[in-house]
């Protein structure tokens, strides 16, 4: 899934939650749920991926990740629970493949 990203971890269910960017989600969730990189993530378990938006351009990803990372807590788990309401790990570690959230689902029926 090569395309600028922002992207949400968490530890569990309203657990840590570590805000990312990439160009390769895919990539980097194999790297986070192996523990490969180093720091925040891996010291505190923060593997599963509750939430993710496709950017146009990197700027735009990183823009927007900046944004994020000065919200409240409150509105971080609200906007993951817009997409993703049970708190799902939306990357599958077995066959690295990013599943859709329920609001991509939604979206893609309408």
């Amino acid at each position: 899934m090569k395309q600028p990203c922002v992207y949400l971890l968490a530890s569990s269910r309203n657990g840590v939650l570590y805000i990312g960017v990439t160009s390769d989600l895919t990539h980097r969730m194999a790297e986070h749920s192996q523990g490969l990189i180093p720091g925040f993530t891996r010291r505190y378990g923060v593997k599963h991926l509750v939430y993710y938006e496709m950017h146009a351009t990197m700027d735009e990803a990183i823009a927007h990740e900046k944004r994020l990372k000065e919200w409240r807590r409150a509105w971080k788990v609200r906007l993951i629970e817009s997409m993703n309401p049970d708190w799902r790990n939306l990357f599958n570690p077995a066959t690295g493949e990013i599943e859709l959230g329920p609001a991509d689902i939604a979206r893609q029926r309408s």
